[in-house]
């Protein structure tokens, strides 16, 4: 088997369940997934296999895009688990995932599976764009909610806006790729223009928008439902806004990497990302899973969120994501946290 790198950043994870440790098989998964799930994710999947061990490989999600594309050619990983399909889409086009249709992927919503005659990857669950508000530190900066993306041009809310730089993040690219759908390419751009006038700062993480705002260092944070949702029920002050025009979305997905030196394994791994179990506990984090029928409603996600999803283009996403972010790039990056 050839050597297989791991990240040495700090955002990597080494999971192991207990009593794995003489495991006959090791899996190299690279993945997008919160960290804090990682465990329970391992856990699951080693209750019913205790002779893989998963070794994580996490980063946002376009940190982990371009560490697959720059390993096209000696990959080191066997199993992408949890990462946006437009990222998953772009690797595909680049013949660099295994097709696979997993048992069960007919329980699937068919828009959560890739319309390959079989299939390249298969989705998990969805995360939608929101607006996170902390109404204390708001009002005490004079602020009054906004309820559109168009909202968030005004003057007053100068210095006050932080959100995610889409080269580092999978929910500031969809952000950014459904503006442009939204507001057309001139439009979008014109927009974004906008938009920025009142950045503080863009962040190199989809989620720390929303945990800034929850924890009081910015009144507005543009991030994803989920995390609002998780910092409101934690005792945030936090009001999580559907902006009026629509939000953008995109889902995490799974795929097999072209290449593994464990097919067999690879395949097992994503046999069980697409069960009734799995999907139940993607549900604790995501209020859209792939399998109709198991989602239970989350405490403190927005009313009218699902219906203002998009219509999103996927394709549209993946086939000009390179030059969606190299414009952004040149615009923007002026802001944007050090890496």
């Amino acid at each position: 088997m050839k050597f297989k790198h791991l990240l040495t950043a700090s955002v990597s994870a080494l999971v192991m369940a207990a009593g794995v440790a003489s495991a006959e098989t090791e899996l190299t998964v690279y993945t997008a997934v919160e960290a804090e799930d990682l465990a329970r994710y391992a856990e699951a999947f080693n209750a019913h296999h205790p002779d893989i061990t998963i070794n994580w490989v996490r980063d946002s999600t376009g940190i982990i895009t371009a560490k697959l594309l720059a390993e096209r050619d000696n990959p080191q990983a066997d199993v992408v688990w949890g990462l946006a399909a437009t990222s998953l889409l772009l690797l595909k086009s680049e013949g660099m995932l295994e097709p696979y249709a997993p048992a069960g992927v007919e329980e699937l919503d068919p828009k959560f599976v890739d319309g390959g005659d079989v299939p390249s990857w298969v989705g998990m669950d969805a995360w939608v764009a929101s607006v996170c508000y902390n109404t204390v530190e708001a009002g005490k900066a004079g602020l009054t909610p906004p309820t559109s993306w168009q909202d968030l041009t005004d003057p007053m809310y100068a210095g006050h806006l932080i959100m995610p730089n889409p080269n580092s993040s999978g929910t500031g690219f969809l952000d950014v790729s459904s503006w442009l759908q939204m507001f057309g390419e001139e439009g979008g751009w014109e927009y974004m223009d906008a938009l920025h006038e009142n950045i503080a700062r863009y962040t190199h993480s989809g989620s720390k928008p929303c945990k800034l705002a929850a924890a009081g260092e910015i009144p507005i944070g543009i991030s994803f439902a989920f995390r609002g949702a998780k910092s409101k029920a934690a005792g945030a002050p936090l009001e999580i806004i559907v902006p009026s025009e629509g939000v953008g979305w995109d889902m995490e997905a799974t795929a097999i990497v072209a290449g593994t030196d464990s097919p067999d394994e690879a395949r097992t791994l994503v046999d069980f990302t697409v069960t009734r179990e799995a999907m139940e506990m993607y549900n604790s984090g995501y209020a859209v899973v792939a399998m109709p029928g198991v989602a239970k409603p989350v405490e403190h996600f927005p009313e009218g969120l699902l219906e203002a999803m998009i219509d999103n283009d996927f394709e549209f996403a993946a086939n000009n994501r390179a030059a969606i972010l190299s414009e952004w790039q040149s615009r923007y990056d002026g802001k944007s946290d050090p890496k």
